[in-house]
């Protein structure tokens, strides 16, 4: 399922024959603790802004959505690919293994 919230900005990474890569971000999150002020007596509660990566593999129809631990494992893969310009194909091997862990189909809404 292809992970699109009114909450989040997306950046697509990557996009090639196999896969896309989307970099999710939350908005600031101060807005929301600013309506929720308006709309409560009670103080806000803060929440925790994470950012997550959607890997869809168009070959399989299927998409991963990495959050927490395994969002900050592919920023650093990310990283390390920014210093070393790999290859694509080394680019799409990394990704096939992540794409691995697919389990959702992507349904588009």
């Amino acid at each position: 399922m292809l992970h699109i919230d009114k909450g989040n900005t997306m950046h697509m990474l990557y996009d090639s024959e196999s896969f896309v890569v989307v970099h999710m971000l939350p908005d600031a999150v101060q807005a929301t603790a600013s309506r929720q002020a308006l709309n409560d007596t009670a103080p806000a509660v803060p929440q925790l802004a994470r950012h997550g990566f959607e890997i869809v593999d168009k070959r399989s129809g299927k998409e991963v959505y990495l959050d927490g631990s395994w969002a900050e494992m592919f920023q650093e893969q990310i990283l390390a690919w920014q210093r070393d310009t790999p290859t694509q194909e080394e680019v799409e091997d990394a990704l096939d293994r992540y794409a691995g862990l697919a389990q959702n189909p992507v349904v588009v809404h």
